[in-house]
């Protein structure tokens, strides 16, 4: 029974340290190394060139992630006062102009997936906005339609916990260069209810 029991030993070891890594990196306890405001981005994301803790955070959050060239991405599991993104509240993301050709916000579930909705909505983004709104604009997001007229809507699942991801396509200079500085839209809470 010993020498069973030794043998097992090393694939138990293995299967709880992996699921204990996989549980950290998902939770959002293990965080990309670039902050900026509530939003965590990487250098080389989609790139051969990323860090073992990246590639690791994209294999289990994100997929098919594109290299920097493309796109650069930044998720978000707090608002801008640093509390936990969360279904039974609603917030107003803020922002400007983006320094990239063209982006969007995107809310996934605690599964990492699209969250499922009526209304068929899973993201908005600069599209959503005329040209003299790129400068001042603001999305709604709640599990309810909060957004008022005109104002774009990404719906959330109630009581769920959720995160969000920015990408930023065809990203400029400036922005490629000045991740943790440069100028990124605040997610604001509005109200919540139990």
């Amino acid at each position: 029974m010993k020498a069973i029991f030794l043998a097992v030993l090393p694939f138990l070891g293995l299967a709880c340290g992996s699921g204990l890594a996989a549980w950290q990196i998902k939770s959002g306890s293990s965080t990309l190394s670039i902050e900026n405001g509530p939003w965590q981005t990487a250098e080389n994301i989609g790139s051969a060139d990323a860090s073992l803790q990246t590639r690791a955070v994209i294999a289990l959050r994100g997929l098919l992630a594109l290299p920097d060239s493309e796109a650069i991405y930044y998720n978000a599991v707090k608002d801008s006062d640093g509390q936990m993104l969360d279904g039974n509240c609603t917030y107003h993301i803020k922002g400007g102009t983006l320094a990239a050709r063209w982006w969007s916000i995107t809310a996934y579930g605690k599964d990492n997936y699209l969250i499922p909705n009526r209304s068929g909505y899973y993201s908005a983004g600069s599209g959503a906005f005329s040209a003299d709104q790129q400068s001042d604009w603001t999305i709604a997001v709640g599990a309810d339609n909060v957004a008022g007229p005109g104002l774009p809507w990404i719906p959330v699942a109630k009581g769920e916990p959720f995160d969000l991801t920015l990408r930023a396509y065809h990203a400029e200079d400036s922005l490629l260069a000045n991740r943790s500085s440069a100028a990124l839209p605040t997610i604001e809470r509005q109200e919540c209810s139990a």
